[in-house]
């Protein structure tokens, strides 16, 4: 059984009972639910596959991606796509904008991976109209995506639920030390950063700061990501504008659906 992309896939019936916001419940479920392998995600170029997973009474849908199923590449080491994802989310969670979805490294039913709670986007929004919105959600994403150096925001790796939060999917090319942004979120490149986006900022220098966020990061990173991780929140801190694109990278994935 297979599953068509992810922005059309039907949830098979599991309708993901669990609030992505409620953080606390949503990383039980996936650090300790029972995971069943339902079909896998053909378009994507890693083995992804959709799963239904249970505890307790509770029910949902998740995305898992073994590490055995990941594809050499040319600029990042092999076997750390899994874990950059869970730092992903670790950023996300403490910028407090909540841009990907419940995230954990675990065994599963294929080895050690990534098990991400699923996210049915609403099929009647315009993917393609939202990116290229002035929308202050989609600003957010656009900074977060400049703080973890994300080398991969397509069109297709928005996941909006339909309740006005947008969520991001797809996060295994981030953290490099050198500078691969690479996004179809460029609207606001060279503008002001907006006041909430400062204080985002702040927050996330003043954890990777205290040390807990850091001693996270660490487990998941190389200490030289972690470091530009660190230096790019201080950049954006020090000039206070969206980053332009880079000189010698493509600026926008292809395909950049």
């Amino acid at each position: 059984m297979t599953q068509p992309s992810r922005d059309r896939a039907s949830s098979s019936g599991h309708d993901g009972s669990v609030d992505p916001a409620d953080v606390e419940t949503a990383e039980a479920l996936l650090t300790q639910g029972r995971i069943t392998v339902e079909g896998r995600l053909m378009a994507a170029s890693n083995a992804t596959l959709y799963c239904s997973i249970e505890l307790d009474g509770l029910s949902g849908a998740c995305v898992y991606k073994p590490v055995a199923g990941e594809r050499p590449l040319w600029d990042f080491p092999d076997g750390t796509l899994a874990a950059r994802e869970v730092a992903a989310y670790a950023v996300s969670e403490a910028m407090g904008w909540r841009v990907v979805p419940p995230t954990v490294h675990r065994d599963g039913p294929y080895g050690p991976g990534m098990v991400q709670l699923w996210v049915e986007p609403d099929a009647d929004i315009d993917l393609v109209a939202l990116s290229r919105a002035d929308d202050p959600v989609i600003r957010r994403m656009a900074v977060f995506d400049a703080v973890v150096n994300n080398a991969d925001r397509k069109i297709g790796h928005l996941l909006p639920p339909g309740d006005g939060h947008v969520y991001g999917c797809d996060h295994g090319v981030c953290f490099s030390v050198e500078y691969k942004l690479r996004t179809v979120l460029w609207q606001w490149r060279g503008k002001p950063l907006t006041d909430e986006a400062v204080e985002a900022l702040r927050r996330l220098k003043a954890v990777l700061d205290a040390g807990a966020l850091r001693t996270r990061l660490s487990a998941l990173l190389t200490a030289e990501e972690v470091d530009a991780t660190r230096r790019r929140v201080d950049l954006m801190l020090k000039h206070r504008i969206h980053p332009y694109p880079p000189e010698d990278w493509p600026a926008i994935p292809w395909p950049p659906l």
